[in-house]
């Protein structure tokens, strides 16, 4: 997707939303030494060219003696990258009018083999092998923006299990490991526990397993849309609807038997200057394969953005209202983040950390998703292809 440039009428708003976002993150911090590296890395994502490393960083702010000690201040401090990820989203949730959690699969490629993480395996929602990190991040969204607010890596097995590669990189006691679906789901619930009001979470689980999630999502009170693959087998619960003494069947099959029922729903599309669009859409009753019944009061909600085609996109849901229309325009919040981490993530660090311990992944993934909420929150005043720094530039901010 091509990266727009939207500049706010004044650059010095963008810099005070900087200069706030700081404040707000780095007053944790007990000592002076600290608030300013926060600062001065904060600012190097948002303003060095190419990879964020601290190499980088330390050379655009004019100061490339201070290479080891951002370095140190990322992957070797001591300080807890936790409550700069609630003080994040709590300064989202001042800003914008959040509406969802979207939790996005981002896969983070590696040539070498000592990072955290590291694996070769497959990637299903790349439909290919791939060779690196894979990771969860948890999105505060709405139809303005949205951001990274915390992170989970998927750890393979011999990530937990080799002690001297969990020595090696960190890894806490006690870390398990866990499939992409799983860390997904756990994510989210943690999310839910530290965060609150709950508002839905959306994830894709089309190459998951759906039951697994259903369960612990509906045992805390999570509301979720779950997007699920075609041939998810579900049985229709409504004894007045086609296919109720059909079994379980394909969630595609279900909704092509309900397609007469098919409503138009309008709704905006926030990446494309609020363009009006239309889908139909049509919700059936359903529940989970499970002899024991546990698994019913869920909804499949079908979108069809071609009427004559197969529908473009199942969700899963335990809710009901407000309906399908609300509920299809909701799952578009998924485009809205698809749609920032393309135009924003990229050149504010999410992919860059070349580091290898856990922590230090953890310290740079929390500092990466301030710079791009500083960026959708200044409308794209700080830019990294332009260098614009507030208090004259990044070479005052080095010797501050």
């Amino acid at each position: 997707m091509p990266r727009r440039n939207r500049r706010p009428a004044d650059p010095a708003e963008a810099a005070d939303a900087v200069s706030e976002l700081c404040a707000t993150l780095f007053s944790s911090f007990p000592r002076k030494d600290q608030r300013l590296r926060g600062e001065q890395y904060l600012r190097g994502l948002l303003t060095t060219q190419g990879r964020k490393t601290a190499r980088n960083i330390a050379a655009q702010l004019g100061a490339p003696a201070t290479e080891q000690t951002l370095h140190h201040f990322i992957a070797d401090s001591t300080w807890n990258w936790q409550p700069l990820r609630v003080a994040l989203a709590a300064h989202l949730e001042r800003q914008t009018a959040v509406q969802a959690w979207v939790v996005r699969q981002m896969s983070i490629p590696k040539t070498g083999e000592h990072s955290v993480g590291v694996d070769r395996g497959s990637a299903p929602h790349l439909r290919q092998t791939f060779r690196g990190q894979q990771a969860l991040g948890v999105w505060l969204a709405s139809q303005e923006l949205s951001a990274p607010v915390d992170w989970r890596l998927v750890l393979p097995d011999q990530w937990v299990h080799d002690r001297r590669l969990r020595d090696r990189a960190g890894v806490p006691e006690g870390t398990g490991a866990e499939s992409p679906e799983q860390c997904a789901v756990t994510v989210a619930l943690e999310a839910a526990r530290r965060w609150g009001p709950r508002r839905p979470v959306l994830i894709d689980l089309r190459d998951g397993d759906v039951s697994t999630a259903v369960a612990p999502l509906s045992a805390v009170g999570v509301p979720f849309l779950l997007r699920i693959g075609d041939a998810q087998r579900l049985s229709v619960a409504d004894p007045a609807m086609p296919g109720f003494r059909g079994g379980p069947l394909p969630a595609q099959r279900i909704l092509q038997l309900v397609k007469g029922g098919r409503r138009p729903v309008p709704w905006q599309d926030a990446v494309a200057g609020l363009a009006p669009r239309a889908s139909l859409a049509a919700m059936v009753p359903v529940a989970l394969p499970d002899p024991s019944g546990a698994r019913h009061g869920l909804s499949l909600l079908g979108e069809w953005t071609d009427p004559s085609r197969p529908p473009s996109a199942l969700w899963l849901t335990g809710r009901t209202q407000p309906g399908p229309g609300p509920l299809l325009r909701l799952t578009k919040l998924t485009r809205r983040v698809d749609a920032d981490f393309a135009r924003v993530g990229a050149d504010t660090g999410l992919r860059d950390y070349v580091g290898r311990s856990f922590r230090g992944w953890h310290r740079h993934m929390t500092l990466a998703s301030a710079a791009h909420a500083a960026v959708v929150l200044s409308g794209g005043g700080y830019d990294a292809h332009d260098g614009y720094c507030e208090r004259g530039g990044p070479a005052e901010l080095a010797s501050a």
